[in-house]
């Protein structure tokens, strides 16, 4: 962990060149260093003098005397700012060599070079966030669609962090209460009904059960929701993909079997990411290779959070049938779309045929042709509504960080343990340690609990300037 009373800078906006940059410096000495090379442009004011959140427009001016730039220099007085420290924050034209400029003034007088994450880190560190909110901060700045912007904001807000408080004060009433049986061991006191502990038990397990289950649908909204393409070979899948992505990224062939591994892309539909997974046509074959691929289809069906299954719409109504009926069934826990494709060479007859055919509760059928794009806004349209499946409504919370996950279900073994204790009335020692144990890892998760070795392994992961 670094040394908080360092005085740190860095440039905060993104590397390049742009319109305006912003330089960060943040620690005790921040508005004395920053005065040092800032010159007002009215009255002589200096940032030592201005009141928090108070910008001043002057300039910087470098050893020997000449301007550099002129600047907005905003001052945040501790502990109302952002890292809880004195704050500075420089804008300047985006020049990369007015940003170095600056920067190296700043280290001249005082000033070194934020490590990865640290302003945020001293955020924590001072108490404006915990653990979680600021690993929001970074899932906020990497944010790519409004599902995950969403979802990130929230946690940022503490969304998360509130129902786990909620769950560790439970959790310390509940121990609270089985020690104290414990100190009174030998006058055989009873402090609280076993059948409500047992019931508050069941309430936290089912809790903490959620927020872990949660984490498969976080993962998703914040990585793309896996729709996995599948089908027999030269039936669309690829074309579906080049369709769907608006470019050609799959080859198209006539040839049998040309798509031989997963072929994935991302795009945003209505605010929502989806990850496209197109596969190897599936069909009985000797090639070790092609083999291989259709393998992988079977297990990207397996991770899918929606399944489109492609159909040739002009293929013969009891071969669709028999190939509907071996491969939904591998399904059945997925939200599928039969998509029958091609249907620019069928006739209204044979689309009226096709209409006919049943599908189980979880699959919804989709005529389209992706080589001419008919339709393709119903299968768009079709893919948001199943998407709200996956996401959550605004009041859940859900769970996106694998840190965060590997602690809940850490967390979920030990009130499990509770539990079983209960039910087979163990002593309230051993009950007190395994309610502890829930405590310690729903604690990793905010902080409240934790290594150096996890913080330089959290805040490693953000961009320097934050």
């Amino acid at each position: 962990m670094t040394q908080n009373s360092d005085t740190i800078c860095a440039i905060s906006t993104a590397a390049g060149v742009g319109a305006i940059a912003v330089i960060r410096i943040s620690g005790r000495d921040a508005i004395s260093i920053s005065d040092k090379i800032f010159r007002s442009a009215k009255d002589g004011k200096s940032l030592s003098g201005a009141k928090s959140h108070r910008a001043l427009f002057g300039e910087i001016v470098g050893s020997d005397g000449n301007v550099i730039d002129e600047v907005l220099a905003t001052v945040f007085r501790g502990p109302n700012s952002f890292s809880g420290e004195d704050t500075v924050e420089i804008a300047c034209h985006g020049s990369q060599f007015i940003q170095q400029q600056i920067l190296q003034l700043l280290l001249d007088k005082g000033c070194r070079m934020a490590l990865p994450g640290e302003f945020t880190q001293r955020a924590f560190l001072n108490g404006k966030m915990d653990l979680s909110q600021a690993e929001a901060v970074a899932d906020l700045i990497a944010s790519n669609s409004a599902a995950s912007h969403k979802l990130a904001l929230s946690q940022m807000r503490g969304g998360f962090s509130n129902e786990l408080a909620l769950l560790r004060e439970k959790l310390l009433n509940f121990v609270s209460l089985i020690e104290l049986e414990l100190d009174f061991s030998e006058e055989d006191v009873e402090f609280a009904d076993r059948q409500n502990l047992l019931n508050l038990v069941n309430d936290i397990h089912e809790k903490i059960s959620s927020l872990a289950n949660s984490f498969m649908m976080g993962n998703a909204i914040k990585n793309g929701i896996p729709v996995a393409i599948v089908g027999e070979t030269n039936v669309g899948k690829s074309t579906l993909l080049n369709c769907l992505l608006n470019e050609e990224k799959a080859i198209v062939s006539d040839v049998h079997g040309t798509t031989r591994d997963v072929i994935e892309d991302t795009v945003q539909i209505d605010g929502v990411l989806f990850r496209f997974i197109d596969t190897a046509g599936i069909r009985s074959t000797d090639d070790i290779v092609e083999n291989l691929g259709i393998e992988r289809t079977f297990k990207k069906m397996e991770e899918a959070n929606i399944v489109l299954m492609i159909i040739d719409s002009s293929y013969v109504i009891p071969e669709i049938r028999k190939f509907l009926d071996k491969n939904l069934a591998k399904v059945r826990d997925k939200k599928v779309v039969v998509v029958f494709n091609k249907t620019d060479i069928i006739t209204p007859a044979k689309r009226e045929e096709l209409s006919s055919i049943e599908l189980p509760d979880n699959a919804v059928k989709i005529f389209l042709s992706a080589k001419l794009s008919q339709n393709k806004q119903s299968l768009l349209d079709t893919l948001v509504h199943y998407s709200k499946a996956v996401q959550t409504e605004d009041n859940n919370v859900v769970v996106t960080n694998l840190r965060h996950y590997e602690a809940l279900s850490r967390a979920k073994e030990a009130i499990e343990r509770v539990k079983e204790g209960m039910e087979q009335n163990i002593s309230g020692d051993f009950l007190s340690r395994d309610i502890r144990d829930c405590m310690h890892y729903l604690g990793e998760i905010t902080g409240e609990i934790t290594t150096d070795e996890v913080l330089s392994n959290v805040f490693g992961k953000f961009c320097i300037g934050k």
